[in-house]
């Protein structure tokens, strides 16, 4: 096993911390179904309350860096530190309705070398505080599942792969291009997955429980850690072009070792029909 660094250590305290209080909220939500705005006000609470306990956390530790909050925004620390990004709760519909899967993630990224925005990530953990699972990986160093070694899944053939996905919904997403994808990779594959937390989808690619994820229109928080995990686990990440950023969001297509080149091809010739 290797070493847990000090700063996967306090990441994991702000991400275990702010997940008691999002497991002591999640048991209330049962009580607040009747009414329409109650759920939605109290998760919106929930959500900021996890989003402060971890900025707090995280300013105790490291108080000259920089953070990219999902309910706070950008917070400028000194620009040659790294920046933490952070996702208090990647998974609010289902927080919202009940449902026992969602997590909190968040990254390490670097500044660039020439003092021009962001580069490379090089820490990340994903924490879902209903199973107490703790994915967490660094550059050069592995993914991890608490202190069991992670690696993508082995498979080789598409009609035994399980792919996930996040489908566009009200707002969100493009309908038409998501439903080429679909049509091209359904046929082919073992089945679709829609679990409605894309940090926890990646950390499932990262551990072999998924051959590949695809999705748009989403955000740093909600793929930076898990863009990590399935690279450092020794998986492929990529936009649907087949470019590999830091940061995969707007587009992104992740898969296993063996896989990701044939679902690039895939998604790319459907997104020619």
């Amino acid at each position: 096993m290797a070493a847990i660094s000090g700063l996967i250590r306090v990441i994991e305290k702000a991400a275990r911390k702010a997940g008691n209080r999002l497991r002591r909220d999640f048991g209330e939500i049962e009580h607040l179904q009747v009414s329409r705005k109650g759920p939605a006000d109290f998760v919106s609470k929930a959500d900021q309350a996890s989003e402060r306990t971890i900025w707090d956390e995280l300013r105790a530790a490291r108080p000259d860096w920089g953070y990219l909050f999902e309910e706070a925004g950008e917070i400028e620390g000194d620009p040659t530190k790294p920046r933490f990004i952070v996702d208090p709760l990647d998974g609010t519909t289902n927080f919202l309705h009940g449902i026992p899967h969602f997590a909190i993630s968040i990254a390490v990224q670097e500044p660039r070398l020439d003092g021009k925005g962001w580069g490379e990530v090089t820490a990340g953990l994903i924490y879902n505080p209903v199973t107490d699972e703790s994915y967490w990986a660094e550059k050069a160093r592995g993914a991890w599942l608490h202190d069991r070694r992670l690696r993508v899944s082995s498979r080789r053939h598409l009609d035994e792969s399980l792919i996930a996905t996040g489908i566009p919904f009200a707002g969100h997403g493009d309908h038409g291009v998501w439903t080429k994808i679909y049509h091209g990779l359904a046929p082919q594959v073992a089945g679709i997955r829609r679990f409605g937390s894309a940090a926890l989808d990646l950390a499932w690619v990262a551990s072999g429980r998924y051959e590949g994820f695809w999705e748009s229109d989403l955000k740093p928080w909600d793929t930076a850690a898990g863009c990590l995990l399935v690279r450092e686990a020794g998986g492929f990440v990529s936009d649907w072009k087949g470019r590999s950023n830091p940061i995969c969001d707007t587009e992104i297509l992740a898969g296993n070792d063996v896989l990701h080149s044939r679902l690039h091809k895939i998604v790319a010739t459907a997104l020619k029909a």
